[in-house]
Parts: structure tokens; C-alpha cells; sequence
């Protein structure tokens, strides 16, 4: 999302999605004042997106977004709102399709844009936090952009899986320290990205990131 569209959804939205949805931020120093980052946080709803945008607004942010499901009518309105908000589409079915939007995520980050990714890959069917895939590892690799992990609860009760929007002010979200990882960033410099050590080496990091967002969680509590 360019940073007008940004500075103007946010100005439109923004009032509307923390007084409707947002009962707590914590951590929000930890956001960065200054440079990008990389948002990882699990996925419970398609309202983590509205959610998301809040906290990344007015930057320029952008997001990897399906283009796997829906047809017809509904794709096209689909494919409208990405290119609004410049969303990198992915087919999650299609590895080339995949490779591109990596390829096209590393680029905007290097351009200074926020990516948001649910490194889970698809939204949590039992509201719980799964492995996180190691997309999100090679995206810090290749970009050196900071890792923020963030823990959301409360959007699974307002809009779980296949079910409607419901309007209720319980959403908590917790912002971590940003991650750097730069010894595997220096160690990721010697291997063969398509090698089965650099495959490893991004899992180990996507863990270390899953572990930080767990971690999150269990301090609502």
C-alpha cells in the first residue's frame, strides 16, 4: 500500500477499527519509529488483516495474499482490493507461483516497505498457533529487514472460519522486540539456497520466530 493510500485508509479506517475492535495494543514501542520490518503473527481471521493494517498504517505496508479460492465475482473483487492495496498474490498450490511472491515480497522490503505474513500459511481452524513455515525466514534472510512478532487474540471469536463478522471491542494485540538474525544472516551467505542446509537453517529461524509469538501469547495470560 503506497503511503498515501496508507496515510488516507488510516485517516478513514483507522478511528473506526480500534473503537469497534481493539480493546488493548501492547508493546507498541516495540513497533519500529524508524525502517521497515516484517510483521509475523498467527493467523486466526480474515479480520487480522483489517487489524494488521491499523498497526502498520501510515507506512507503506504491504501483504502476501491467496489467489487460490475464490472465482468468478467474488476473485474479481478480490483481485480489485490487492491491487488497491498492493497485495503480492500467491497460489499456494503452485510452487513457481510461490518463488514469485517471495521474489516480489524481498523486493519491497528492500524498497522500505512493511510486510505483514502469517507464517502459519492459512488462517488456524481451531484458533490455535501452528508450526510456522520457513517463508518467513528466508524472507529475513535475503532482506536483512527486521523480524516483529506479534500476537493477536480475539479476531477467531469475531470471525471465525466461514462464519460472520461480529462487532465487539475484545481484540488484544502484542507487539514483541524486533528479531535480527544476524548470525544465520552471515551463515545463510555460504549456502546454496536450493540446498537442503539452507532449508534447515530457515526452519530453525521460522521456529526461533514461532517460539517469540508463543511467547507473546502465554504473557496475556
Amino acid at each position: 500500500m503506497k503511503k498515501i493510500v496508507s496515510v488516507l485508509s488510516r485517516a478513514l479506517l483507522g478511528w473506526y477499527v480500534r473503537g469497534a475492535f481493539i480493546k488493548e495494543i501492547r508493546g507498541g514501542e516495540n513497533f519500529p519509529r524508524m525502517g521497515n520490518c516484517i510483521l509475523a503473527q498467527n493467523h486466526l481471521s480474515h479480520l487480522d488483516w483489517l487489524i494488521d493494517g491499523y498497526l502498520c498504517a501510515p507506512r507503506r505496508f504491504t501483504f502476501i495474499g491467496q489467489v487460490d479460492k475464490m472465482t468468478g465475482v467474488m476473485g474479481f473483487l478480490r483481485d480489485m482490493l490487492y491491487g488497491y492495496a498492493e497485495v503480492i498474490p500467491v497460489n499456494r498450490k503452485d510452487k513457481e507461483s510461490k518463488k514469485r511472491a517471495i521474489g516480489k515480497a524481498i523486493e519491497m522490503l528492500k524498497q522500505g516497505y512493511c510486510l505483514i505474513i502469517y507464517p502459519e500459511g492459512t488462517r488456524s481452524k481451531d484458533g490455535q498457533l501452528h508450526e510456522f513455515k520457513p517463508g518467513v525466514a528466508k524472507l529475513h534472510l535475503e532482506s536483512a529487514v527486521p523480524v516483529l512478532p506479534v500476537a493477536i487474540e480475539g479476531t477467531y471469536e469475531l470471525m471465525p472460519p466461514g462464519q460472520k463478522l461480529k462487532i465487539k471491542k475484545i481484540v488484544t494485540v502484542s507487539i514483541g522486540k524486533p528479531l535480527d538474525f544476524l548470525k544465520e544472516r552471515e551463515e545463510a551467505k555460504n549456502l546454496d539456497k536450493n540446498s537442503q542446509e539452507y532449508y534447515s537453517l530457515c526452519s530453525s529461524v521460522a521456529k526461533k520466530i514461532e517460539d517469540e509469538v508463543r511467547l507473546l501469547q502465554s504473557s496475556k495470560s
